[in-house]
């Protein structure tokens, strides 16, 4: 197997957890808070292993930190609270498509069909292995909506803005992120509670496995592989989040369920063959 695109399919192993991990361990934490404690330690943890300036000019660091980071963390954890978690990760499937149109607004690429219908394809393959509620929230749908249009912007710049120092740009995106939103968590939030021991085991994998090393996987992907198909690769988050209830929890999957999972397969893996196909003379 490719080692870079190994490294990708680690991002949604660890992503995938997200909701579950907010719901079991952090459900009285505001979600500005959950935003600051996920996002600065790692920071810090990052800098630590890997001391270094900024690798972007100031003005993109501060660009993709405010975006990936302070806004797109608190609009995740307002739907995360608002939103039942099918719901939730269905929105956040329509990363590809939010891409592709972004592409084409920005740069003037307008979408090949088959880039537009494997996008649309595991868009439906999440639909069919979540089952979205029809009760929705309109303020959680929003920031579910709204946060992958963050993440498929920054994903861009990421691309158009190449560094070879990707541990550095997860590093200070996630520490800038994380320091930018502290005053408006006292400000919103006010003085957070003292963690209680449940509380520290969500927090422990949030900060290390779902944001510092997760991070580093997703800039450096992103970098290597693209944004289209980093996006694409993003619809394994609720493929994991659901196979882990079933390998963990003994939970049963429905014949629908099990087929959306193969859609979600099958739209990755022709992505790859139609990208390996040799272009027409």
């Amino acid at each position: 197997i490719n080692m870079n695109i190994l490294i990708a399919f680690m991002v949604p192993l660890p992503w995938g957890s997200t909701y579950a991990v907010v719901g079991y361990f952090l459900q009285d934490i505001p979600p500005v808070w959950i935003a600051v404690f996920r996002a600065l330690p790692a920071g810090i943890l990052l800098l630590l292993i890997h001391p270094t300036k900024s690798p972007l000019k100031w003005s993109r660091m501060f660009a993709i930190s405010i975006c990936n980071i302070s806004l797109f963390f608190v609009l995740l954890f307002i739907a995360a609270h608002r939103l039942p978690g099918s719901v939730a990760g269905t929105l956040g499937a329509t990363l590809p498509l939010m891409v592709l149109l972004l592409q084409w607004i920005q740069e003037g690429k307008k979408p090949a069909l088959s880039k537009l219908g494997l996008a649309v394809l595991g868009l439906v393959g999440v639909m069919l292995l979540l089952n979205p509620s029809a009760n929705l929230d309109i303020i959680g749908v929003a920031a579910a909506l709204l946060g992958t249009l963050l993440m498929a912007q920054t994903s861009l710049w990421i691309s158009r803005w190449p560094t070879n120092d990707q541990l550095g740009l997860a590093a200070w995106q996630l520490f800038l992120g994380g320091i930018l939103l502290l005053p408006f968590a006292f400000m919103f939030a006010g003085i957070p509670a003292l963690p209680t021991p449940k509380t520290w085991v969500g927090l422990t994998w949030l900060v290390v496995c779902n944001t510092a090393f997760a991070y580093w996987c997703w800039t450096r992907s992103v970098t290597l592989l693209g944004p289209h198909t980093m996006s694409m690769i993003s619809l394994f988050n609720p493929v994991t989040a659901v196979l882990l209830g079933f390998i963990i929890l003994s939970e049963r999957l429905s014949v629908v369920q099990w087929s959306g999972i193969i859609l979600i397969f099958l739209s990755i893996l022709l992505m790859k063959t139609i990208k390996a196909k040799p272009a027409a003379v």
